[in-house]
């Protein structure tokens, strides 16, 4: 299903000296952090407005159970620091899509108690983020306290990235410092990551989440220990072109996987079955491939893949070699024989970024190709990144986050940190 080239992962812990590399760069210098600040400032006097990504997963039959708490957990070192530093904490965070106005399914009420046990403090939550009762709130905030405000995206002026409203929410908050570690939305020039800056007259610095996403990202791409490997899968090319692009410039072997091979086989014009192809693409497809030899630069795609009679959990499937797909049949997994091509890569990388699933692991039938993948980046002696929502989930699903250097809290953000784009988020923040 895949042609393999190159492997990219997003990982957790860092691993000997390959973390010391990166902390040494000039990516992490580039931005002021959360020491800096305190050495400009003092916190036990300054209040502070964070901009946080508490956007969790909640449970479908109640709309209220947190099914997944990793981007609370994320915050609380860069929590706990503004705590033992005595300053008053403002938290601006969104959750779901409401379409800027108050609607009782986007709040952030379930946050509420998982976020004050996490941090060892009792949030006080206002029910909303501009206006009179926030003043109120924040002005009766003791050192050490922490506010967490509604939903910035109930109103309309957060995603226009309106003045008006990044101006409101900077006077209502009275913040005298802003953080941001909210990595996850840094890609989106709103109201709470980028425009409110403009309206704080003390220092802007990143947290230590957000440090340690560019830190490694970049790190990863800029200055990378090699081979570097980037590994990219998901169902549509069209999304993945800018990164694909990129990644020709800066890696050894880019490795394909997940639907969007198949669009990469009608592009040689092999036959495809009934798997998904974006015909739009087809086009471009093909120059990319003629681009990463150009490049010299080894892109794989599958040699074999498992397909299905149906998109379906429990479908009659088989092996078959990637120019053999029968008609009426789908692929919906790589093959033993590019788990195999694909592991060697990886086994040979020292910095491996990775994006994407390999099939649709959400079925244990087609599930074999992406925790291959995942097998082989925990077992690697390399610094390993794991971005991208579907991956992320698919190495907690296979227990393996611990054996990553670092797992990304923003798929699109890291996405378009390794196309190489400039982040609004992270440029509001001051140089260090």
């Amino acid at each position: 299903m895949l042609n393999a080239t190159r492997s990219i992962s997003l990982g957790r812990a860092a691993r000997g000296p390959l973390m010391r590399g990166f902390q040494s760069s000039a990516v992490r210098r580039a931005k002021l952090g959360l020491q800096a600040l305190a050495d400009k400032v003092d916190l036990s006097s300054s209040r502070v407005l964070i901009r946080l990504d508490l956007n969790v997963p909640l449970s479908k039959e109640d709309g209220k159970t947190i099914t997944d708490d990793t981007r609370l957990r994320a915050v609380v070192p860069t929590m706990a620091f503004l705590k033992e530093k005595g300053a008053q904490v403002v938290v601006a965070t969104h959750v779901g899509r409401p379409k800027g106005e108050p609607d009782p399914k986007y709040s952030v009420d379930p946050i509420v108690s998982a976020f004050s046990k996490l941090i060892g403090t009792e949030v006080v939550k206002v029910d909303d983020c501009v206006g009179d009762s926030v003043k109120t709130a924040c002005d009766a905030m003791a050192p050490g306290g922490v506010v967490l405000l509604e939903n910035v995206r109930f109103h309309k002026g957060e995603t226009k990235n309106d003045a008006k409203f990044a101006e409101e929410l900077a006077a209502s908050t009275g913040a005298t410092c802003y953080v941001n570690d909210a990595f996850g939305t840094a890609h989106r020039a709103h109201a709470s990551t980028e425009g409110v800056t403009a309206f704080i007259r003390g220092p802007k610095a990143a947290g230590f989440l957000m440090e340690k996403e560019l830190q490694y990202i970049k790190g990863a791409i800029d200055e990378p220990q090699r081979p570097l490997t980037a590994i990219l899968g998901g169902a549509k090319v069209s999304t993945k072109i800018p990164v694909i692009e990129s990644m020709l410039d800066k890696c050894d072997s880019v490795l394909v996987g997940g639907g969007m091979i198949f669009t990469f086989y009608k592009a040689q014009g092999l036959p495809v079955g009934a798997s998904l192809v974006e015909d739009d693409m087809v086009e471009t497809a093909g120059k990319l491939l003629e681009a990463a030899k150009a490049k010299g630069v080894e892109l794989l795609l599958p040699t074999d893949v498992v397909v299905a009679e149906k998109f379906d959990a429990n479908a009659a499937s088989k092996t078959c070699a990637a120019s053999a797909i029968p008609d009426g049949w789908l692929g919906l997994d790589v093959g033993p024989e590019t788990v195999a091509a694909f592991s060697k890569v990886i086994a040979g990388s020292k910095t491996v970024v990775w994006n994407g699933p390999m099939g649709v692991f959400e079925f244990d039938a087609f599930a074999k190709g992406t925790f291959a993948v995942a097998d082989a980046m925990a077992a690697v002696d390399a610094t390993t990144i794991v971005g991208g929502g579907d991956s992320v989930a698919a190495v907690e699903k296979a227990h393996l986050a611990d054996k990553m250097s670092h797992i990304s809290t923003g798929g699109g953000a890291s996405l378009e940190l390794l196309e190489g784009k400039v982040l609004p988020g992270v440029a509001a923040l001051d140089e260090a």
